[in-house]
């Protein structure tokens, strides 16, 4: 089984720990770094080259959708796992149409996250049930296709 390298990105400790303990229940996961920043996520992407990046909307000094895109312009490789309390259909629909794989919401992260990296990982999409809008739903639920 090939190693994944992953990122978490949360300014809350707590969160960050919960992935980590969560993700470490895997042998091939391998936790390369963590960020609490937007800036220090890009960065870190660049210096760690990570498989996947698990990353919060709510970040102190710019939105997660930016950190990711800025990430997939620089590392576009790169595949993002959104993991947030924001349900918005904006914010989902605009994390999924620049490339965002997943999309999961704190609340659903203990039954959502490992099976959102599953999906992530096979190249299909994933969003917790709570944040699929009509418009998501609407759309078929397997396959590669984007949102």
């Amino acid at each position: 089984m090939a190693e994944i390298r992953v990122l978490v990105v949360d300014d809350y400790a707590p969160w960050r720990e919960l992935v980590i303990s969560t993700f470490r229940t895997r042998e091939n996961i391998k936790i390369v770094a963590e960020a609490c920043d937007g800036l220090s996520a890009i960065g870190k992407t660049l210096e760690f080259h990570p498989d996947v990046v698990v990353l919060d909307v709510g970040l102190p000094d710019m939105t997660g959708i930016e950190v990711a895109r800025r990430i997939l312009q620089s590392a576009p490789h790169t595949r993002i796992l959104f993991l947030t309390e924001d349900t918005t259909e904006a914010n989902v629909s605009e994390a999924l149409r620049l490339g965002a794989r997943a999309y999961v919401v704190k609340s659903s992260a203990a039954r959502d996250l490992l099976p959102a990296l599953d999906a992530v990982l096979l190249g299909n999409l994933f969003v917790s049930l709570s944040a699929a809008h009509s418009r998501l739903r609407d759309r078929p639920t397997c396959g590669k296709g984007s949102v």
